[in-house]
């Protein structure tokens, strides 16, 4: 397979996006640990194989690098990392206290180089690559999530400095992603109506799936992508429909 005898980590990947990443990795057949602060309800599993388990809070230092030494111990080697940990709860920049935005700052920016710095070692060793979970809220106001938008800003521009630095014995890219239906999705879209009609926006007609997500970080992760780095991929699939072909369709029916 793909990556087959390969090794990767993927932080949050006991639920949602981090889970349909894990999974297209089994799939690939890689050998997968993650790691996050609450165990998943059931095994993270894909194709009769599953993923390894650690509780980790990312913002631990120590503990990350003991999680990170761990695993090569285990495996024998580390071939990529995939920082998806992250998100926001919706709260207007205004209407929060600093030190709520602060955290929201450390999950989604300095944990993820806290990760990628404690990998380094290991990813050096087998020449791999960091993979970094991005949102389009980075490109654009966020407001609402503002906090979040500006950190995955920033974790872009890190990883782009990242594949500079680290080059040429480990790649790092970006995924950028837009809207993606998980198991929490009702709570920002709605009941499935309302997903249905959010999807409808995005010039695909859906929103992304968490395999959507996870199949491209296989892709940047694995041989056929041996010469991108520093690159941000977006997977949202074509991001939004412009207003004005709705406008025109209307027009056109009337």
């Amino acid at each position: 397979m793909e990556l087959d005898g390969r090794v990767v980590v993927v932080t949050g990947g006991t639920r949602g996006v981090g889970a349909g990443i894990a999974r297209s990795f089994l799939a690939a057949g890689a050998e997968v640990a993650v790691c996050a602060r609450r165990p998943p309800d059931e095994p993270v599993s894909a194709d009769g194989r599953q993923a390894s388990f650690t509780p980790l809070d990312l913002r631990d230092q120590g503990a990350v690098r003991d999680f990170f030494d761990a695993v090569a111990d285990r495996y024998g080697r580390l071939d990529c990392l995939v920082n998806n940990a992250g998100g926001t709860p919706y709260r207007l920049l205004g209407e929060g206290e600093a030190e709520r935005h602060a955290r929201v700052v450390e999950l989604n920016l300095l944990a993820p180089m806290t990760a990628a710095l404690a990998a380094r070692p290991w990813l050096g060793r087998t020449r791999g690559s960091v993979v970094m979970i991005g949102s389009v809220s980075g490109t654009r106001p966020s407001p609402g999530t503002a906090a979040y938008g500006a950190a995955k800003a920033g974790l872009e521009n890190l990883a782009r400095s990242m594949a500079v630095e680290w080059a040429p014995d480990i790649r790092v890219n970006t995924l950028v992603l837009g809207m993606v239906r998980t198991e929490l999705a009702h709570l920002h879209y709605g009941d499935d109506a309302g997903i249905e009609a959010v999807g409808a926006t995005v010039p695909l007609g859906r929103l992304a799936e968490p395999a959507d997500v996870g199949d491209a970080a296989v892709f940047l992760a694995s041989d056929r992508a041996r010469y991108v780095s520093g690159a941000s991929l977006l997977v949202h699939g074509g991001g939004e429909r412009p207003a004005f072909l709705d406008a025109a369709t209307v027009n056109k029916e009337s």
